[in-house]
């Protein structure tokens, strides 16, 4: 199964966000991808008083990357958008995967919300403006079993394990991770959540300034069941590529069964 992580840098533009994103899927698709990611927030990473109005899972933002599935023939893990909330002040962070012929075939909202404090570098509450998720979504893509996360979940290894234990095979993270965190944390987080649930991971991250005086880290990749990094991004726009080996990832899990050796949960 081959796999592309597509790596951008949105902006306050929303249209050419999005024309951004269908470049970068058509040449995921011309490279043979079976299944594109994109990052968190793929369409809109700019002021707030600039955002889309926030859709249902229905709306504009998922007919666009329907289309683009249906189009090239391949599975779309659209990154994250803001879907219509429980009440107006707050929107749900959410993730759609379409399948082949543009059928909405998953759906995850963001469970664990970024709300940080580190003085000097950053104070974001991500908890005023947006309402956490509270189911996990397994799906199956072709020969994978896909466990849905979104960037700061990454930080919370007991999603992970739970996606593990109830099937995942591959963990997928979209994200918009942070330089000033994510040259510390973003590979070492990655590798650890692949190893320790003997999964492959792909992260596609947005990469570059954004505004306001934001710098995400990017460095997408994608990462093997034993915490080997196969494929990883350049620090710029573009689509990298992996095969992923089911064979080896049963493999790893016969030789090496800690998965199935745990003793608590």
């Amino acid at each position: 199964m081959r796999v592309a992580v597509c790596q951008l840098n949105a902006r306050d533009d929303r249209a050419d966000n999005l024309r951004v994103a269908r470049t970068l899927l058509e040449r995921a698709a011309a490279g043979g991808a079976d299944l594109a990611v994109l990052p968190e927030y793929v369409d809109y990473l700019g002021r707030a008083e600039g955002a889309p109005k926030p859709e249902p899972i229905d709306g504009e933002f998922a007919a666009f990357f329907a289309d683009a599935a249906r189009e090239l023939g391949m599975w779309v893990h659209a990154g994250s958008f803001h879907e219509v909330g429980p009440d107006p002040e707050h929107t749900y962070n959410t993730t759609l995967v379409f399948d082949r012929q543009g059928g909405l075939a998953g759906t995850y909202r963001k469970i664990h919300l970024y709300d940080v404090e580190i003085p000097g570098r950053v104070s974001y509450h991500e908890s005023a403006t947006v309402t956490p998720g509270t189911q996990t979504t397994l799906l199956d893509v072709e020969e994978a079993v896909l466990g849905l996360s979104i960037c700061y979940d990454l930080r919370f290894p007991e999603l992970y394990r739970q996606l593990a234990i109830d099937g995942a095979t591959v963990l997928v993270v979209p994200a918009a991770f942070m330089l000033h965190t994510g040259r510390d944390h973003w590979e070492p987080l990655l590798r650890a959540r692949a190893i320790e649930n003997q999964c492959y991971v792909l992260a596609a991250g947005q990469v570059g300034n954004h505004d306001p005086d934001r710098t995400c880290f990017g460095r997408s990749m994608v990462i093997d069941p034993w915490g080997t990094v196969v494929a990883l991004a350049p620090d710029v726009v573009g689509v990298t590529f992996a095969d992923l080996d089911f064979a080896r990832l049963a493999e790893i899990r016969a030789t090496l069964p800690s998965l199935a050796n745990r003793r608590l949960g």
